[in-house]
């Protein structure tokens, strides 16, 4: 028999980490842990539906979806949503059973893929299982793209990318790699259906500055010197480094720079610290090794004495905001400051190079000699040639190259069953009331407030002697399900039902965050200021409700601090409110809305 508290959250995350409240640790049964694993790679295999990737965006990724996560608008930070799908991610069983079959027949179509990262291996993950043929060409020697050559080992450990690559490398693909293409119309020649460009931004700026060629043995390119320490063809740099940039990049630098010997790393920003474009949490991470973050400094020159890099001139400025906002970097008026260094890492920027594309094959380019795409189909002016991720409209993230490859997959599947690519194929979406009992709800609801949990590091004076040693750890079992718990169930809709209600204010009175008001109805402008608690949030919408039938009052709520705790629901005398979970589900290619919700 099962134990009766098996489907206590807590419990079940303790007993799976052996986390007993009794002082004797009881083994763990051999079918718990299977239910564990159970859960874990239903968890994986949601996230892996749309994110491809959840191993390694847990890991990496630059979490745009964060911001909008409400729990941000009551506490300061949001759930930790990208630390929660490596969660499932390492705690996942065998996945093979769930990953699509791949036909044995193919339907006769053949696409190319060039470039062998995100957005490429997310078109081959969608098309594969259509019954497309698929070869990918690629540079490099084995799958992933930026994603191994520009994301440090000490972040994303080998295993994981190759574990979470290798899922749709297997499927039946033909790969080329270790194989440069050189010209587009050469594989144009090869007759296929449709071809995608994902080969990303591979080129760094440089900076011309004075002195940049007498001290070119000792100034590198970031992103290609991360791929040399990736693929191991450097170990070692001086022991004084200053890195110039402000972004990820920067920090991937800084960072890796001191694993290999750098004892005096520094990163030198010209803008204000605050505006730089590195993610807080990376910035955070190299001052917690010891690399100080030098602002408002504009690289001047490189200083070589005797054939050898000494050191940068760097001028001192402000920042100045015009009326608009516009900033100007003005200088401070007070003397260069030198910096010694022994090697430098120019992070500044990443450009696109697309010499291997001829200019007669119908593709456009426009005056940044970018390809003109489409925004919504990423097709090109060539119909034959799709792009995707960094390649399409510029350097961005993992996680927008895979939703590129997703629609770009849409649109090759489109075009080559003749259908129009501009007619995209409809989310599905559904509504589904939670409501179990009176008092009782299928999602957890509490009212809390909970801070958002530490991930927990590895020991620093062990890291920064191996760079392939992960810092992060991650969440165990149990801080993962506390951290998960913090989420305020933004798929769970209040919805109400404005010729049920009789206006007995009972919701009102019971709403934890006084977020429902009955009022006169009148412009947005009077309702948001006339509610019981203002609702000034302009960047979300008020719920306004129909006119009620015995007072022609309308119900307004303001959904900027609705907790979605179900109490509303439960006090309603006469179900007027409901919580109803909100399904979305973006349609993948070869999937209408019938099959989706067949699914």
């Amino acid at each position: 028999m099962l134990p009766t508290n098996i489907n206590d959250p807590e419990y079940f995350h303790k007993v799976v980490d052996c986390q007993y409240a009794c002082p004797a640790h009881t083994p763990v049964p051999e079918y718990i842990r299977l239910i564990a694993a159970q859960r874990y790679t239903e968890a994986y295999m949601i996230n892996w539906e749309s994110n491809v990737f959840p191993g390694i965006l847990g890991r990496t990724c630059d979490r745009p979806c964060e911001p909008a996560c409400r729990r941000g608008r009551v506490e300061e930070e949001p759930v930790a949503i990208c630390r929660l799908k490596r969660v499932a991610a390492d705690n996942k069983g065998d996945i093979s059973s769930y990953l699509p079959q791949i036909p044995e027949i193919k339907n006769g179509k053949r696409i190319a893929l060039i470039g062998g990262g995100p957005a490429s291996l997310t078109v081959a993950r969608d098309l594969a299982p259509l019954g497309y043929q698929i070869d990918l060409y690629c540079e490099q020697d084995m799958g992933g793209g930026m994603m191994r050559s520009q994301i440090p080992s000490f972040r994303l450990p080998v295993g994981v990318l190759n574990e979470e690559v290798n899922y749709i490398l297997d499927m039946g693909m033909h790969t080329h790699f270790k194989n440069y293409v050189s010209s587009l119309a050469e594989i144009l020649d090869k007759g296929y259906d449709a071809v995608f460009v994902g080969t990303g931004a591979p080129r760094g700026r440089n900076l011309d500055l004075p002195g940049r060629q007498e001290a070119a043995k000792n100034v590198h390119i970031g992103i290609e010197w991360l791929a040399s320490v990736a693929f191991e063809h450097i170990n070692k740099i001086g022991k004084k480094v200053i890195v110039l940039g402000g972004g990820n990049t920067a920090m991937d630098c800084c960072r890796t720079s001191r694993r290999l010997g750098g004892e005096e790393v520094k990163v030198l920003v010209r803008s204000p610290y605050a505006e730089m474009k590195a993610s807080p949490w990376e910035k955070e991470d190299a001052q917690h090794e010891g690399i100080p973050i030098l602002d408002n400094h504009v690289p001047k020159s490189f200083v070589v004495k005797n054939d050898k890099l000494v050191g940068m001139m760097f001028e001192k400025v402000h920042a100045v905001y015009d009326e608009t906002g516009k900033r100007n970097l003005v200088p401070t008026g007070e003397p260069e400051v030198f910096i010694e260094a022994d090697d430098v890492l120019i992070a500044v920027g990443q450009e696109n190079s697309f010499p291997w594309i001829e200019r007669d094959l119908g593709l456009e380019f426009d005056k940044w000699n970018m390809p003109v795409v489409d925004k919504v189909t990423f097709q090109s002016t060539n119909q034959k040639v799709f792009f995707g991720g960094d390649s399409a409209f510029g350097p961005k993230n993992v996680i927008t190259a895979v939703a590129h490859g997703h629609q770009a997959a849409v649109s090759i599947d489109l075009f080559c069953n003749n259908e129009d690519v501009l007619k995209r194929p409809s989310p599905y979406t559904n509504l589904v009331s939670q409501k179990m009992g009176i008092h009782e709800w299928s999602y957890d609801s509490e009212v809390v407030t909970d801070i958002r949990y530490i991930v927990p590091q590895a020991d620093k004076s062990k890291t920064l002697k191996d760079r392939k040693m992960e810092v992060e750890l991650g969440f165990d079992g149990l801080t993962g399900y506390k951290e998960a718990m913090r989420c305020l169930n933004c798929d769970i809709q209040t919805v109400f039902t404005a010729d049920k209600c009789i206006e007995c204010d009972a919701c009102m009175d019971i709403c934890p965050t006084s977020c429902i008001t009955f009022i006169e109805n009148g412009e947005e402008d009077y309702l948001r200021h006339n509610v019981l608690v203002p609702a000034f949030n302009l960047t979300q919408d008020i719920m306004v409700s129909e006119p009620l039938k015995q007072t022609h009052r309308v119900m307004v709520k303001d959904e900027d601090v609705c907790l979605h705790c179900g109490l509303c629901a439960e006090r309603c005398p006469t179900s007027a409110w409901d919580m109803q979970s909100f399904l979305y589900n973006v349609t993948k290619a070869g999937c209408g809305v019938e099959e989706v919700a067949a699914v």
